[in-house]
């Protein structure tokens, strides 16, 4: 008898899942749905801002596979339909077609929930004006396209985390006024030890994006649309207000239907993906997951781990055994030609962690000094005190710099401490580093 598996969410973590399962059973063995609300399926969410400042185009270029080619592996994609409901005693989905609203039932035997992760939009008067919008999926990003393709209007983006300062970089790339406002005293205040986040605050703000720093703001202005941001004495003209506040995984329809959520605010899954209701299965943004370092449960919104678990997920209904092996967040971007790096724990997060540490800080360059594209770089290393493993890394500096945070992450991984990774063999020539590579330079001074 033919099985059902229903697919809640069409990105990363669902078509992979979808794509894993059938890869290892037949559609006379396992029929796949999946329901996906917005227009497009498995896209790349991260090259959104991209694409919004011209550097990707057009915008299908972020789309993996399309409906189309999905259908032909034999899994059936909804797009623009929406589930509404899930009934865990009748094992059925509700849905409906966005555009329609009627409402129509799907029985399954496997359930996967990937329903991402939502952006947060406090309760700030005047949010839901014309001109203010979020960048999550690839319709928010067509908008923004037009938007940047028209008047150059002053732009305000509210948040400095990933997707604010990577929106920011988008409209300044493309000529407009740009204002980030954040309430925390520097950028990126979840991934980055303040000192560097300041140090990112001062490079934006040579690059010609002003950084307003601790504003909390409680009001956007306007009539027919956003004419400013901020109330009392100190406003800032908006045109347009990109919202980066973050994002919350969107369990409401698990919980709703009685799916266990985890200490961290997202679905309870075991290593395979698996909540604890037979069948029912979890993975991406809205599923949490075990932190290497900690061992805790915590909820990242990474593209990165996302196709992972996912794939866990699709393996494990086509009857394979997968598991997931946990997360250590890290983490890359770059604004103009500052790039942007981390990985496992800042020093806030390893002493909430418990963690007695000394940190091991370096100052140079991303090449040999003399090379003539050399720009600086800081690398810090935070690592457990006695045992001088190491708990976590930043990166900030120019081109070259951002992907050595993979060099920290293989090392965290496999629980490396410093004193190894500063004796590790690492490549060498004057236009990537200098003979010691501040990897090197930055790990040793956690011990002498």
């Amino acid at each position: 008898m033919t099985e059902r598996l229903v697919v809640i969410g069409g990105d990363a973590a669902g078509m992979s899942a979808a794509s894993q399962a059938r890869r290892r059973r037949s559609a006379d063995d396992l029929q796949i749905i999946a329901l996906e609300r917005s227009s497009y399926v498995s896209y790349s969410a991260c090259g959104e801002p991209y694409h919004v400042a011209g550097y990707v185009d057009p915008l299908e270029r972020l789309v993996a596979r399309t409906p189309q080619q999905f259908q032909a592996m034999d899994i059936e994609v909804r797009t623009r339909h929406e589930a509404i409901e899930v009934d865990l005693d009748a094992r059925t989905v509700t849905a409906a077609d966005v555009d329609s609203a009627i409402p129509y039932q799907l029985e399954f035997d496997q359930l996967v929930m990937a329903t991402g992760a939502t952006a947060l939009r406090p309760p700030i008067d005047g949010i839901d004006l014309p001109g203010v919008t979020e960048l999550r999926t690839l319709d928010d990003a067509a908008w923004l396209r037009r938007r940047a393709d028209g008047p150059k209007g002053p732009v305000v983006v509210i948040g400095g985390g990933y997707i604010g300062l990577e929106t920011a970089e988008a409209f300044h790339h493309r000529g407009f006024q740009v204002v980030v406002l954040t309430s925390g005293e520097a950028v990126l205040d979840r991934t980055l030890d303040p000192d560097l986040g300041h140090q990112v605050v001062e490079a934006l703000e040579d690059m010609g994006i002003t950084v307003v720093t601790g504003t909390r703001v409680s009001c956007i202005n306007g009539s027919t649309s956003v004419e400013s941001v901020g109330c009392g004495p100190e406003t800032f003209p908006a045109n347009l207000v990109v919202l980066g506040l973050g994002s919350r995984p969107e369990t409401e329809l698990a919980a709703a239907a009685g799916i266990p959520i985890g200490d961290s605010g997202a679905i309870a899954v075991d290593k395979r993906q698996r909540t604890d209701i037979d069948g029912i299965w979890s993975a991406g943004d809205c599923s949490q997951a075990i932190h290497r370092v900690t061992g805790q449960p915590v909820n990242y919104h990474l593209g990165t781990i996302a196709n992972k678990t996912g794939r866990v997920a699709g393996i494990n209904i086509g009857g394979g055994n997968a598991e997931f092996p946990g997360v250590l967040g890290t983490a890359i971007t770059k604004v103009c030609d500052l790039e942007i790096a981390s990985t496992g724990l800042t020093s806030a997060t390893a002493r909430q962690a418990g963690f007695q540490i000394v940190i091991g800080d370096a100052r140079g360059t991303t090449t040999a000094g003399y090379w003539p594209t050399a720009s600086p770089m800081a690398i810090r290393v935070i690592a457990e005190e006695p045992t001088n493993r190491i708990l976590g890394a930043q990166i900030v500096g120019g081109p070259g710099a951002g992907k050595r945070i993979d060099v920290f992450a293989t090392a965290i991984w496999n629980e490396m401490t410093a004193s190894e990774l500063a004796w590790t063999d690492l490549a060498y020539a004057p236009p990537f580093s200098g003979v010691w590579d501040l990897i090197h330079i930055a790990a040793r001074r956690t011990t002498y």
